[in-house]
């Protein structure tokens, strides 16, 4: 409907008028930021706020700022007659008004006062009528805009581009908000579901609307929002009656099903790559399907070698194994066999850039997310038992001393024949049987490799570490399968010891032959390794070790010096299908061994080395995190009370010391009330939350312990 200008005076001539608050009067005041209320004016309070009866029947003291109205000619208003004044004016509250009175007004660009308006479009500045006008313009965002205020207001109209952006951006907030009402009716929903019937996490992801604020949820959860994000999700957890803070979008996410329980949070948070494109799968399928060998031509037949393999026991990418045997001479030749994925790639295709870009396979309690795409890497590329097998072979003879009297490396064809976890390694070597004579020989190098390292200034590092695999993460209580390996188990040794050997006679080759490789090295510690002899053998010893050694260092072009292994060089080649820096090794040693230039030069090498080793650091902390939540959880479901066996590793401060749970294979932090380094304690869980990284041990003193 058109409204007609009441009247012919001049609008915005006409005088403010500026009215004082006193008992009686009817006014309208700001409660809080969302809630203005009536209320009728009861007495003074003080020198200059005002009590109230507001239009709930309750009592209380205003500031005059608070005041955002005084109904005009209200004196002496009862305060129950609120309700009746309220329910008229809902029958005038028309929002179309305002757009009927901005098209008139706008037209002759006049300004009016609120009662101005109320005569205007109710032909009357009665109180009802001038508090509904008030209530109209003080609450429109679209077609006027307050431009004075002295008592009283006055409203102009906007132009009329602005109203049609307001209008726009209105219309929108509108349909937001009743997506916002949709989507938290979803949540809703979701939530009151039991636990095996909640919607799966893809439902949430197919329509584009509800996955951004899935989305937003997940990115405010992991603190890796934008701010829109942060807006939303905000929104969201208000609309839900939830905190605004990441662990109740967490809670949130995991109550309606998006989330399992123990979500690990920092795939997204370190936005982990765990799958791979179409494109880079359709490459690694094609070379399933056709992948000639072309050193095959120059490979060495060792498939008539006792292979051994060692590794744990859910190991699914196998790169390397050992052979050896005694020459006529009593000396020891051995082996290191290591898979040989260069066969299939070529330095920077598609497959060698993701793989750098990866830097290193992922390997977290709860899945493994390899370098190269899975069929490829533990199928094609990985060594496997009774097959022939593509490889490179380091072969090296020692000297009665354990030092390296002859080596050789070449390409090579070798069939495992044992594939053995350390477990099984280790029983067979305690069976010291007849027809596994080669095993032993691997012992007995590695005996002597230890003792010539040591010689040379080794430093021992071996600890107590805990291995743990989840078969069934998504559910709420998953099987949790806990192993503590010592690393001085003698197949962990061996295995060890030969890893070294193999990596100081590429260092070796890579100097003869003048090759860039990315040779490692760790400069002497200045404090002497006899330093910590007092100390008991194990753990103990090794932390204090670790504690004074200095930053590692990396050369492209020669050796360099490995204090802490005590040798005179190394290169880390034996994981190339799950170590991208051992990769580029192969791709070097690789193209002398064809009579050809190494693909990269010593600065290619170092800016590649750089990309991945970025990577390699994220890859360390995803699994350290994961590692240590799972070992909470494990921590969490033993019985309130267990006793835990605790070695001391060292002291903080006072008698504040950290401590190792022996069968766990997790560092705590506690007051002990006696003791020394190396010694054995009891201690007990006193509080444990995974999700917090929150684990609090107490000591049992001896005298209690029975």
């Amino acid at each position: 409907f058109m409204i007609g200008l009441q009247g012919t005076k001049e609008l915005s001539d006409s005088k403010i008028e500026k009215r004082t608050i006193q008992k009686g009067l009817l006014l309208e005041f700001h409660k809080d930021s969302e809630r203005s209320l009536l209320a009728v004016v009861e007495r003074p309070d003080g020198k200059k706020n005002w009590v109230v009866t507001d239009q709930n029947g309750i009592l209380s003291s205003i500031k005059p700022q608070q005041v955002t109205y005084v109904v005009p000619g209200t004196m002496d208003f009862d305060c129950s007659r609120i309700a009746e004044f309220l329910e008229k004016a809902q029958d005038l509250l028309d929002p179309t008004i305002l757009e009927c009175a901005w098209m008139e007004l706008s037209e002759k660009d006049k300004s009016v006062t609120v009662e101005e308006f109320a005569d205007i479009v109710y032909g009357s500045k009665e109180s009802l009528e001038s508090y509904c006008a008030h209530f109209l313009l003080s609450r429109d965002i679209v077609y006027f805009v307050k431009v004075e205020s002295r008592g009283s207001s006055i409203y102009q109209p906007r132009p009329s581009a602005q109203v049609d952006e307001l209008l726009r951006r209105k219309l929108a907030k509108e349909a937001a908000d009743k997506e916002l009402e949709e989507f938290v009716h979803l949540l809703k929903s979701a939530k009151a579901l039991p636990l095996g019937s909640k919607p799966p996490k893809n439902s949430w992801l197919m329509e584009e609307k509800v996955k951004q604020k899935i989305e937003s949820l997940q990115a405010y959860a992991v603190d890796v929002c934008n701010d829109e994000q942060r807006r939303m999700a905000g929104n969201i957890l208000k609309a839900m009656g939830f905190a605004r803070t990441s662990s109740a979008a967490l809670k949130l996410l995991i109550n309606v099903g998006y989330f399992p329980v123990h979500v690990n949070l920092d795939l997204f948070r370190y936005d982990v790559q765990t799958t791979y494109t179409e494109k880079v799968l359709s490459v690694a399928e094609e070379l399933l399907v056709d992948c000639p060998d072309s050193d095959k031509h120059v490979r060495k037949d060792l498939s008539n070698l006792r292979v051994y393999a060692i590794d744990v026991d859910e190991a699914d990418e196998l790169d390397d194994a050992l052979s050896a045997t005694r020459l006529p001479d009593g000396r020891i030749k051995v082996w290191i066999h290591v898979a040989d994925p260069t066969c299939f790639l070529q330095p920077r295709s598609i497959l060698d850039r993701e793989a750098m870009h990866r830097g290193t396979s992922i390997f977290l309690p709860t899945a493994t997310f390899p370098m190269f795409p899975e069929r490829l890497a533990m199928n094609a590329m990985s060594l496997q038992q009774g097959t022939d097998c593509r490889s490179v072979s380091v072969s090296v003879i020692l000297h009665p001393d354990g030092s390296i009297a002859e080596y050789s490396i070449e390409n090579s064809v070798i069939k495992p024949t044992y594939m053995l976890t350390y477990e099984g390694a280790t029983e067979l070597l305690y069976m010291n049987l007849e027809e596994e004579k080669d095993l032993r020989i691997l012992q007995e190098a590695a005996s002597i490799r230890a003792q010539w390292r040591r010689s040379q200034g080794s430093i021992d590092t071996a600890m107590i570490e805990p291995r743990i695999k989840v078969a069934n993460p998504d559910d709420p209580e998953p099987n949790i399968n806990l192993y503590v390996e010592d690393q001085t188990n003698p197949a962990m040794q061996l295995v060890s010891e030969m890893m070294i050997l193999c990596g100081e006679a590429v260092a070796a080759f890579g100097s003869d032959n003048n090759i860039p490789l990315p040779y490692r090295g760790h400069p002497q510690s200045n404090t002497a390794v006899s330093a910590f002899a007092y100390l008991p053998e194990g753990p103990a010893r090794s932390v204090a070790n670790i504690s004074v050694l200095r930053a590692a260092e990396m050369d492209f072009r020669k050796p360099v010096a490995h204090g802490v292994l005590g040798i005179p060089g190394y290169v880390q080649f034996t994981s190339p299908i799950r170590r991208y820096v051992d990769l580029l090794a192969h791709y070097q040693v690789k193209a002398f061994l064809r009579g050809e230039s190494p693909p990269y030069s010593a600065g290619d090498l170092e800016g590649m080395t750089f990309i991945a080793s970025m990577h390699v650091k994220v890859a360390r902390k995803l699994h350290s995190n994961s590692l240590r939540y799972w070992l909470l959880e494990y921590l969490r479901r033993q019985p309130k009370g267990r006793k835990y066996r605790a070695l001391l590793l060292k002291f903080i401060k006072d008698r504040m010391a950290t401590l190792l749970l022996v069968d766990v294979g997790i560092q705590v932090t506690t007051v002990v009330a006696a003791g020394k380094v190396g010694d054995e304690a009891s201690v007990v869980v006193e509080m444990v939350h995974p999700r917090d990284d929150i684990l609090s041990v107490t000591e049992i003193a001896q005298d209690t312990e029975e």
